[in-house]
């Protein structure tokens, strides 16, 4: 007993030691972040892969059909002009002087007219007096018969010389048509972006096969869109008519609404990495447009689908296979979810979770795995 009583001091002590390893080298809890689920509202949503733009709903590049020396310029770069308005003319003298030709030509065609068809007028008459002459016996069938011939000659120099008057026409229409190769004039309202030339040099028009600079660039900023390209994966998605929440670096911090107007027909492939689709949108406002500039860098996000208020949590927080890890009385349990509509910040639960449960975000951090112990920090709702 007395041997006992001297060996409990040394069990008591080594017990002690015993406890301390244990308390200093047990396994500590893992720091994690976890998010409370809670609800709020899912979209699907697509957005460019490239930076789109904003674009003219009309826009013209300008050339004359044939060359010349500019002779005419009745606009400046940033000016405002009306559909109809002539904004450059090369010069035409030699156009000009054939013009006065033809005119001189159809005057002339005219008096022509007069002339022959008064002289048909009266042989018609004289045919008809010869007709009557034959009948009382006065002359006879022969100078009948060549009044007549006469008349018809004389009618038929009638109708040539209207003949003539018509070419002449037609010849005026000629020359002011190909005046009108010389002349730009504006197809609608609105703003010259810029101009190639001045008063006094040549303009050439673009040879086939060959891109030259427009003499005019005209826009309409009246009516502007943007045009941006969408992954080609995307495209089957993408329906005219879906809302879609357009931003411009030119005005940061600014949402602008607008709707799907048009999906092109087929794929642009800049490189064999890189095939996308054109989409079209319109503004929902027209008038937020107003003050943009045509070739502004914007972004488009289409909306596919939204979710008011329902169950949801931070997409970061799923594993593959669509899981998550719940923290359940200090420890980390893995959970299957059934999930609905995502983006890249939040993701429908439709089954697995309820509101209020505690699940982990910081996936990347060393331990977070089933099973183990953790010490939670809130990173939001």
């Amino acid at each position: 007993m007395k041997a006992l009583r001297r060996f409990l001091p040394i069990l008591a002590i080594a017990a002690a030691i015993a406890a301390a390893g244990w308390w200093f080298t047990r396994p500590r809890p893992v720091q994690v972040v976890v998010h409370e689920v809670a609800r709020g509202t899912v979209e699907a949503t697509l957005a460019n892969t490239r930076a789109g733009e904003i674009e003219a709903c009309q826009r013209t590049r300008m050339a004359t059909i044939s060359g010349g020396r500019i002779e005419y310029l009745g606009v400046k770069e940033g000016d405002r002009v009306e559909a109809g308005q002539v904004l450059m003319r090369l010069w035409h003298g030699d156009l000009d002087a054939r013009l006065a030709v033809n005119r001189a030509q159809l005057a002339t065609a005219r008096q022509r007219v007069q002339e022959a068809c008064t002289v048909a007028d009266n042989a018609e008459r004289e045919a008809e007096r010869q007709a009557q002459l034959v009948k009382r016996g006065f002359v006879s069938a022969s100078a009948e018969e060549a009044a007549r011939t006469e008349a018809r000659a004389r009618r038929a120099a009638c109708r040539t010389s209207h003949a003539d008057v018509a070419t002449a026409e037609a010849q005026i229409t000629a020359t002011t048509t190909e005046r009108q190769r010389l002349v730009l004039v504006a197809p609608f309202a609105g703003t010259v972006a810029k101009i190639t030339g001045e008063l006094g040099e040549i303009s050439i028009p673009s040879p086939p096969g060959v891109p030259t600079p427009p003499a005019i660039d005209l826009i309409d900023d009246s009516c502007l869109y943007v045009t941006a390209p969408m992954d080609e994966i995307d495209a089957p998605r993408i329906q005219p008519g879906q809302p879609v929440r357009i931003t411009l670096e030119a005005l940061p911090g600014r949402v602008f609404e607008g709707r799907v107007k048009r999906i092109a027909p087929y794929i642009t492939a800049v490189e064999k990495q890189a095939r996308t689709v054109e989409v079209d949108v319109d503004f929902i406002r027209p008038d937020d447009a107003k003050g943009m500039l045509v070739g502004y860098s914007a972004d488009i996000e289409i909306v596919l689908a939204t979710r008011p208020d329902t169950l949801r949590i931070p997409t970061a927080a799923l594993r593959d296979s669509n899981k998550v890890l719940v923290v359940e009385d200090g420890r980390l349990a893995e959970r299957a979810l059934k999930t609905g509509v995502s983006n890249w910040e939040y993701t429908e639960v439709l089954e697995g979770l309820a509101a209020r449960e505690r699940i982990v975000t910081s996936l990347e951090r060393e331990g977070v795995a089933a099973g183990a112990r953790v010490a939670a920090e809130t990173g939001g709702r």
